[in-house]
């Protein structure tokens, strides 16, 4: 039996991991769930599932969120701020923790769940695009279990062998991973549109269904960039042993390519409730609720290479890769500042990449050898991430 606390339950992944736990009472049971503001979805998930305590790390909706749990006869506890979201995430408790909080937000609070040497379900990639070294130190040094959730990070660590060695490439008889993106939903868009493109037109993605930040991230394929950077620090890998293949139909969702020339892919349909029954069962198989994939249904299966005139933030994103961990803290906060002023109507689509940009060109790299030095790095970004959108309008 595996207790969890699950960090961004009202999100898509926090919702997909319920989905699959409810198939599974006899394994699993909910520790804690949370959220940021949703307050009234978070409670019912609660006492759906029997959740022993509920986060709302926005204090503003203490009594509001008093109110509703009341009404709706949670009859666990409730608690506000940041600190709360620490204390469920290395509860004593906890075996595992979902790490579903989207953005930078998300980082100090997964921080909390490796510590504290739990088995960590990582689907907050800004957690190591962010902090990368310190991350992987501290997962060392408490023994936790980092499990990946990006489906494309999941896929690879499928077709890895059992016995890899982080790092060793070589060793493994591994030549390249191949990691693989949609394109997203403008993959055949005239770039001469790109500036009238709408934030409803770039979250409707053709095969995943997601929140907004990631949507956004997904048709600028900033996403992919984000995930390169992760699949470095995950797997212990430098930037040439990584390449990105554009893959439209998202059913080989990544893939490990060997000396050899054999090259072993993961399949399935897009659902994220595949890498999250996997990694919640690991090393086991468990039902996840994912319809089989229908082999009579697929037509063809593409692959091209991502056009930098098309996508030019995932090549920004391989520049900070090589800048060096403080670049990609940097271009990490000035992206999340960028696609929330997308969302809000106040900069263009083409804008976002204009924004991560001038964040590139401004930032000089330096050493991030404290958690201290991260958020200060990421607090500077985003200043001038601000200051360059308010610019445009």
């Amino acid at each position: 039996m595996q207790t969890l606390t699950i960090l961004g339950a009202t999100g898509s992944i926090g919702q997909s991991t319920l989905a699959v736990i409810e198939r599974h009472p006899e394994r699993f049971k909910v520790y804690a769930l949370t959220a940021h503001s949703n307050y009234k979805l978070v409670c019912k998930q609660a006492v759906a599932c029997h959740a022993q305590h509920v986060v709302i790390s926005d204090e503003r909706l203490l009594k509001e969120a008093r109110e509703y749990a009341k009404h709706i006869q949670f009859t666990g506890q409730l608690h506000f701020g940041t600190d709360a979201l620490h204390s469920v995430a290395q509860a004593s408790d906890v075996t595992t923790v979902m790490a579903a909080i989207v953005g930078g937000a998300g980082l100090l609070p997964t921080l909390a769940a490796v510590n504290a040497g739990k088995k960590v379900l990582l689907a907050n990639k800004e957690s190591l695009v962010m902090s990368g070294e310190l991350f992987v130190q501290a997962a060392n040094q408490s023994n936790a279990t980092i499990l990946p959730i990006d489906s494309e990070h999941n896929a690879i660590f499928q077709c890895l062998p059992h016995n890899f060695m982080y790092g060793d490439l070589a060793n493994s008889g591994i030549r390249k991973i191949l990691l693989t993106g949609s394109g997203g939903p403008f993959l055949h868009t005239d770039i001469a549109d790109f500036s009238r493109l709408t934030p409803a037109q770039a979250c409707a993605h053709p095969n995943w269904a997601m929140g907004q930040k990631i949507s956004i991230d997904s048709a600028t394929m900033m996403n992919k960039g984000l995930e390169f950077i992760e699949a470095r620090w995950l797997f212990g890998l430098a930037n040439d042993d990584i390449d990105i293949v554009l893959h439209p139909q998202s059913t080989i969702h990544s893939m490990v390519q060997y000396t050899d020339g054999s090259v072993l892919a993961q399949m399935g349909n897009p659902d994220m409730r595949t890498p999250i029954a996997h990694a919640l069962a690991y090393p086991e198989r468990i039902e996840s609720g994912v319809p089989a994939l229908d082999f009579s249904q697929l037509a063809d299966f593409t692959f091209t290479t991502p056009c930098n005139q098309r996508y030019p933030n995932l090549y920004l994103a391989l520049a900070a890769a090589k800048a060096g961990q403080s670049a990609c803290t940097a271009l990490n906060a000035a992206n999340e500042i960028a696609v929330d002023g997308f969302l809000k109507g106040h900069i263009a689509f083409t804008d976002i990449a204009r924004v991560n940009e001038h964040c590139l060109e401004t930032h000089h790299s330096y050493v991030l050898d404290s958690i201290d030095t991260v958020l200060d790095c990421d607090k500077q970004a985003r200043v001038i991430a601000h200051s360059t959108v308010q610019g445009l309008l």
